[in-house]
C-alpha cells in the first residue's frame, strides 16, 4: 500500500455493448461532440494524463485542451496550458514520426530499462521515468507514488483496458467516468474498458454511482470506487 499518489479518475467512451474500440482496434471515434468535450474537461481539470501504447498508436495523436474557458481556468489556477501527456509502455516501441511528437505538449514516458534504450538522450520526452517490479515490469504503484512526488494530485487515465484492468487489481483506481454511446461494435476480441484476467464475482470491485446525464443519444455515468 503505497502512502501518497495522485487522485486517478477513468474516462472512457464505450459502446452500448461496452467496447472502447471495434474488432480491428480503430481509433474509436464513434464518440459525439459532446463526449469529446466532455472528455477535453476532464483532460482540463488534470495535472497529468496516462496511457497505454496501443492507445497512442491506434490515434497517433492525444487531445489538448482547446476550450478557451478550459484554458483560463487553468491559468487561473496556477497550472500551465496543457496536463502532462504520460505514455506507460514495457517496450517503449513508439513511432518518433507520429504527430504526437510535434504537438506542444510535455511528454514524460513510463517505462521499463529497456524500453528507455532507444529514447536515452533523445529530445521527445521530458522525462523519462524508470520504475521496475524485481520481474522487471513497470512497478505501477511505485511509478504514482513518484508522479505524486513530481507535483502530480490528479491523474485522468485514459485507456487502455489492460492499463485499467492493472491499476484496479492494485486498487490505484478512485472514479470512472463512462460515456455508452448509441451503437454496437461486438466481436469477442474487440477491447472493453477493463481487460486482463478478470476478476471473481467476489472479488469484482464495487462501485457506487455518483451521476447520471443524458445528453441527446449518448449517457454519462460517473462512478466512485468503493472501499
Amino acid at each position: 500500500m503505497i502512502k501518497y499518489r495522485p487522485y486517478t479518475t477513468v474516462v472512457l467512451a464505450m459502446s452500448a455493448d461496452g467496447k472502447i474500440a471495434d474488432v480491428t482496434r480503430s481509433p474509436a471515434r464513434f464518440g459525439s461532440n459532446s463526449d469529446k468535450a466532455h472528455l477535453e474537461s476532464k483532460i482540463a481539470a488534470a495535472d497529468a494524463v496516462l496511457f497505454g501504447a496501443d492507445t497512442l498508436r491506434a490515434y497517433g495523436t492525444t487531445l489538448t485542451v482547446t476550450n478557451p474557458q478550459l484554458l483560463q481556468n487553468r491559468i487561473q489556477g496556477g497550472k500551465p496550458l496543457q496536463p502532462v501527456q504520460i505514455v506507460i509502455t514495457h517496450t517503449a516501441n513508439l513511432n518518433p514520426e507520429i504527430r504526437f511528437f510535434q504537438q506542444s505538449i510535455k511528454r514524460w514516458l513510463l517505462t521499463t530499462t529497456t524500453g528507455a534504450f532507444f529514447w536515452h538522450k533523445r529530445p521527445e520526452f521530458e522525462q523519462i521515468l524508470v520504475l521496475e517490479t524485481e520481474e522487471g515490469k513497470i512497478d505501477i504503484a511505485a511509478a504514482l507514488e513518484h508522479l505524486s512526488k513530481l507535483g502530480v494530485a490528479q491523474l485522468a487515465i485514459l485507456g487502455g483496458g489492460e492499463l485499467v484492468a492493472s491499476m484496479l487489481e492494485l486498487d490505484l483506481i478512485d472514479e470512472l467516468w463512462l460515456t455508452i454511446c448509441p451503437l454496437i461494435l461486438g466481436g469477442t476480441g474487440a477491447p472493453t474498458p477493463v481487460g486482463g484476467k478478470g476478476f471473481s464475482s467476489k472479488l469484482a470491485p464495487q462501485l457506487q454511482l455518483l451521476e447520471v446525464n443524458t445528453v441527446g443519444q449518448e449517457v454519462f455515468l460517473h462512478y466512485r470506487i468503493v472501499r
